[in-house]
């Protein structure tokens, strides 16, 4: 009698695990993603905690700096660029290029307009 038990226990078992597997379904995931996250993307590579590269475009006066960082703009908009004040200069630079490579090549371009644009790695903020 307990063996007909212990037949009928493990034959439900059976029944039961392998029942799982045959109603199991697929499933497919589509990803509903807001376009405003590619660019928040882009924006975190403005964070000082990885190594970036820069081209710093020119020097000098307030007002020098404003009207080439203007003329920037209005000639290549896929990079940022920032008026930075270090004693006793405005500077202007452009973009945050994660490798070196990514800014030469930038550089190439920039330099058709903009002749005297290095590429330079600034001091990280501690």
């Amino acid at each position: 009698m307990k063996l007909k038990n212990l037949k009928t226990a493990l034959i439900l078992i059976l029944i039961l695990v392998s029942g799982n597997q045959l109603f199991a379904q697929d499933g497919e995931v589509t990803i509903d993603q807001d376009s405003d996250i590619t660019k928040l993307l882009e924006y975190k590579k403005d964070v000082k905690t990885v190594d970036l590269y820069k081209i710093q475009l020119d020097f000098g006066s307030r007002s020098k700096a404003e009207s080439l960082k203007q003329s920037f703009q209005n000639t290549f908009a896929e990079w940022p660029a920032e008026m930075v004040y270090e004693t006793p200069n405005y500077k202007v630079w452009v973009g945050n290029f994660s490798t070196r490579l990514e800014a030469d090549i930038a550089l190439l371009k920039i330099k058709k307009k903009f002749s005297k644009a290095m590429v330079f790695e600034p001091k990280k903020e501690d």
